[in-house]
This record gives C-alpha cells, structure tokens and sequence, in this order.
C-alpha cells in the first residue's frame, strides 16, 4: 500500500485530499498543527469507511514538531510515496508594500516557503525509498510573476507584500528540488488549487474543495513519464493546466 503524508490536512482541501488518496488505496498520514483536530478529521473519515489512515502532529513552523513526525512515521514505515507540502497561511488581509510589517512578512514566509522546505529535507530520506516518489508542494495561481506583469490578467490587482511572493518563492524552491532530483524518479511539482471557498479566503472563492484537491490528488498519482518541475494552474491557463512562473 503507498504512502502520503499530508501536511495541514484537518480542513478544508487538504483533507479532501486526503479523502481522494484513500479512496485511491494511499496509507494516509494526516497532518494537523493540533492533534485533536487531526484525530477528529480521522474519525469523520473512518466514520466513512475510510480506515488507512492516522493523525500525525506537525507544526510546519517548529523543528521540534517536524523531526517528531518524521520520527513517528519513520516508525511506521521505511517508505513515503507521496509528501504534499498543503500547510499555509495568508498573512494580513492588507499587506500593502511600504507598510506591511516585517514581523507578519515573516510569519507568512515561515509557513508557506521555510517549512515546506524543511519538512521536504526531513522526509526525502523515506521518499527516496519509493519507487515513484511525488512531491506535491501547494502553490496559488498569485504566485505567478510573469503574470503578476501583465495588465490584463484577471488577478493583476491583487498584490500583496507576503503572500504572493512567498507563494513565488514556493516555486522558484520547487524548480531548484525539481532540478537536483531530475535525474531519479521523482516528480516535484507545484499545484495551484484554483480560487476555492474555504476559510482560508472566508468563502469567497468560486471553486468547490473537491475540485481544488483533485488537482493535488492528480500531481500526486503522475505516472513515469509525467512531468516534473511544472506549475500546475487551470485558473492561470485553462486550455494548457500549465501556468507560467
């Protein structure tokens, strides 16, 4: 049975996801800030009949957390099939570019670009053991520089100092893993999820959870000649699923 941790999966489209890979045969590990509430999203998925799965605390933000959830999964397993980096924050609602503070720029950076990487440096060892390792870490479609220059993208006003460029930094780290692990079978892409009503935005996005995280599930099950190193966004380029960087 393959494996996949899933990091800040107790809501929303990363515990859609999670539903989805256990409905595909994936051994879930469940990542949740608080173990409670992890534990209560297992609960409602074995209420579902969805058993192959656990809760495992991890806090993206404390090396403490991070190396006791590798500890305890390593207990578990020798293999990691699939590690989708879900967990992030938005930061302040306002994040003007002269006077967002740096302590909240931070804060967005230490979630949404520094644990991904040090959660993906934590478990390369157990993904390096799988056959067809995946490494899916959740982007946005505000994430794109080149569109973030163009005047007639629907998107183009909505700037912000924290988020958008820490989701930029997501990729550029994204395309630098992607070229160091290019000559071995994994594949490490970002997924941007679409503008999806959760709570992260006060359900103000279009987009249903089960739409959002069947497009992680996709990046998750790419077979061998998949591709690696690509920025998946069907909001961005609808006709290609590939959004430029």
């Amino acid at each position: 049975m393959k494996t996949v941790l899933i990091t800040g999966a107790n809501k929303s489209i990363g515990f859609e996801a999670a539903r989805q890979l256990l409905q595909h045969g994936y051994y879930v590990y469940l990542g949740s800030r608080d173990l409670q509430r992890g534990q209560q999203a297992v609960d409602q998925l074995k209420a579902e009949g969805l058993s192959q799965v656990e809760p495992i605390q991890i806090d993206v933000t404390d090396s403490a957390s991070i190396a006791a959830a590798r500890e305890t999964i390593g207990q578990k397993t020798t293999v990691l099939d699939v590690l989708i980096n879900n967990a992030g924050i938005l930061g302040d609602p306002s994040q003007p570019a002269l006077t967002s503070s740096i302590g909240m720029i931070k804060e967005v950076y230490e979630t949404n670009v520094f644990g991904v990487i040090e959660v993906t440096q934590a478990f390369i060892d157990l993904l390096r053991q799988s056959p067809a390792p995946r490494i899916v870490n959740v982007t946005s479609g505000l994430g794109s520089l080149t569109l973030h220059n163009d005047p007639s993208w629907k998107y183009y006003a909505v700037k912000g100092a924290a988020y958008q460029p820490s989701k930029a930094a997501l990729n550029a780290y994204t395309i630098m893993l992607a070229y160091e692990l290019r000559d071995t079978p994994f594949k490490v892409n970002v997924v941007d999820p679409g503008y999806t009503a959760t709570d992260f935005n006060h359900h103000s996005g279009p987009g249903s959870v089960a739409d959002a995280a069947a497009r992680l599930v996709k990046a998750a099950l790419l077979g061998a000649d998949g591709p690696t190193s690509q920025f998946f966004s069907d909001d961005n380029a609808p006709e290609t699923g590939i959004s430029p960087w």
